[in-house]
């Protein structure tokens, strides 16, 4: 009966799975009972490879339809507005505010009372939005130059980014500058050309500029329909459809089909995108060459590709504050500005001498995030993460690289501007913030298994400097705070001491940059300061040889007293290690030598003073 169990059940099993026109035999109850066996490990085995292939296919589906991306430009360009418009168009906010204030409330990315009074971002913004299925993580940063540190971290941790252009002012200083910052981290990008309603709006010069100032290889996407008071649409020259946008703010997007006045130039341009990314794309240009024809969806695949590789830049056209050409432009975010998975990310292996380590993105891989941002927040210190690898999870005991400290998440949330929303777990490819984690800007935090630090971002020297002291003594503690505060905040604000005039000097970018910390211990701390230029303390030194002949006299009664010191100073060879050498050249006993070491005091206090 053993023998029958070991040889002929395997065989019945076999027949039973594998052929299926076999006669059905009864299996004896053992036979039966390992045929059940059978059959649950099989299913098992089957449940655990589709849940495998299930959780890959949604890692992979979820990475696909997320962009994190940053909006930079030049002052005054409309960026802010943009956002603003982005949030209104995806859901996010539910009425549109202007920058300045004007109504009140301003526009929910300027959350500072000093950015809705002076109209300026200070401070980069996070947010979130959905569009079309698609998550789009948003980081908002100023224009002026005096916050370029703001632009450096957001495109550090960004895969792509939106330059808006004025189509009036065109290519301008910070436009070169934000440009240059994209291309140091190669962060693909789009041109969006704003301002199209305004009087002297031109497109093509300022398509031109971005030829010649920002060596872009770039080529419109888009056509307006009119210009000035009469810019009423767009034309997408990869769909070959007219847009228009109606409703009381340009929720209403109306597609039509081509003006017939404006065949002539939409198939001028076209064929210049087409040439343009043909230079690039050798899929594209092979059709090209060949005179096949081109269709919306192999041209939109040559512009994804070409655009991804950092060879393309596609220009977008609108007004922001008209609410026109805003959705084309998130579609042109889903459509040709990467997700994580599609940008390839490094780490540095601190265990083979900073190796670097290709980052895939996935969930299952150790925790790896870079701390790009620090604020402080009504519950303490608030931490933005951009996570590249793995999973973080609130409650989790996560390791910061740099100092080797074990920190627990206490707190793990997604930001809307200053607001936030607690979420449990953030993946591979997210933008999040951490409460109550004591770290530095540029900080990488892994799960320990481990030892991994991310490349930080590029911090500039300060070029101003300002003296700052307190109006009142008793303010000294809150005055020490803001700054201890900020100096941790802003890579780019620096404080220190004057060894010589005692006063407290504070370094940043420029007027504006130390004005604005001024007016903000002023107003967070509640702190009166008095700004001045630091006091220079003015030197002299010894250019030649020069000669001195002095008679000191002491006259206190009775007979008094003189002392003579003749002898010459003269400059130490440039670039001498020495600061400082006495020679005496007294020959025999003429002069005491205890009075020596008092003469040479005093040559050493004169020398420093």
């Amino acid at each position: 009966m053993a023998r029958f169990q070991r040889s002929a059940v395997p065989r019945l099993l076999y027949t039973l799975y594998s052929t299926k026109a076999a006669p059905y035999c009864s299996p004896s109850p053992t036979a039966a009972l390992l045929l059940g066996n059978f059959e649950v490990r099989h299913f098992a085995a089957g449940n655990v490879a589709r849940a495998k292939d299930d959780k890959e296919t949604w890692w992979k589906e979820s990475m696909e339809r997320l962009r994190n991306i940053g909006i930079s430009a030049h002052i005054d360009s409309g960026k802010t507005t943009l956002t603003e418009r982005v949030l209104y168009y995806t859901g996010r906010i539910h009425e549109i505010h202007e920058v300045r204030g004007k109504d009140g409330v301003g526009a929910k990315m300027d959350s500072m009372d000093l950015e809705r009074e002076k109209g300026i971002t200070i401070q980069s913004a996070a947010t979130y939005c959905t569009w079309k299925d698609y998550q789009i993580n948003i980081i908002d940063t100023p224009g002026h130059v005096d916050f370029t540190i703001e632009v450096e971290r957001a495109l550090r941790v960004l895969d792509g980014a939106i330059l808006v252009l004025c189509s009036v002012g065109g290519v301008q200083s910070q436009s070169i500058t934000v440009d240059r910052q994209m291309r140091r981290y190669e962060v693909p990008r789009l041109a969006f050309i704003n301002k199209l309603d305004r009087m002297g709006a031109d497109p093509w010069k300022v398509l031109n500029q971005a030829r010649s100032k920002l060596r872009h290889h770039t080529a419109a996407v888009q056509v307006p329909i009119g210009l000035e008071e009469n810019f009423k649409g767009l034309i997408d020259l990869v769909q070959l459809k007219a847009y228009y946008f109606h409703g009381s703010s340009g929720e209403k997007v109306v597609s039509e089909g081509i003006p017939a006045d404006m065949e002539a130039i939409v198939a001028e341009k076209r064929r210049e995108l087409i040439e343009v990314v043909s230079e690039v794309d050798d899929k594209l240009a092979e059709g090209f060459l060949n005179d096949e024809p081109i269709s919306p969806a192999d041209l939109e695949e040559a512009v994804r590709r070409a655009t991804i590789a950092r060879k393309f830049v596609p220009v977008f056209m609108g007004s922001a504050f008209k609410n026109k050409g805003v959705q084309p432009l998130l579609d042109g975010v889903l459509s040709y500005l990467p997700c994580p998975i599609e940008v390839s990310n490094y780490a540095l292996d601190q265990t083979k001498n900073e190796e670097k380590v290709m980052l895939p993105g996935t969930p299952d891989g150790p925790l790896v995030a870079l701390a790009f941002k620090l604020e402080e927040g009504r519950f303490g210190q608030l931490t933005y993460l951009r996570v590249y690898e793995g999973v973080v999870r609130k409650g989790d005991f996560i390791v910061n690289v740099n100092t080797g400290k074990k920190i627990k998440v206490p707190r793990l949330v997604r930001m809307h501007s200053n607001e936030m929303e607690d979420i449990q777990e953030a993946h591979a490819g997210q933008i999040v913030a951490v409460f109550g984690v004591d770290c530095a800007s540029g900080d990488t935090f892994t799960n320990g298994s481990v030892k991994y630090t991310m490349t930080s971002m590029n911090v500039p020297e300060p070029v101003m400097s300002l003296a700052v002291q307190p109006v009142s003594k008793d303010s000294g503690g809150q005055f020490s705070k803001a700054l201890n505060r900020f100096q941790r905040e802003d890579p780019t604000f620096r404080v220190g001491l004057d060894a010589e005039s005692g006063q407290t000097i504070i370094s940043g970018m420029g007027e504006l940059h130390l004005d604005i910390y001024v007016e903000r211990i002023r107003r967070e701390y509640k702190v009166d300061a008095t700004v001045g230029k630091p006091r220079v303390n003015f030197r002299e030194t010894i250019t030649q040889r020069a000669e001195f002949d002095y008679l000191h006299k002491k006259q206190s009664g009775g007979q008094g007293q003189y002392g003579r010191v003749c002898g010459y100073v003269e400059p130490l060879p440039p670039g001498s290690p020495i600061k400082f050498e006495f020679e005496n050249m007294i020959v025999g006993q003429a002069i005491p030598s205890n009075f020596i070491p008092a003469i040479e005091k005093g040559f050493k206090e004169a020398a420093n003073s």
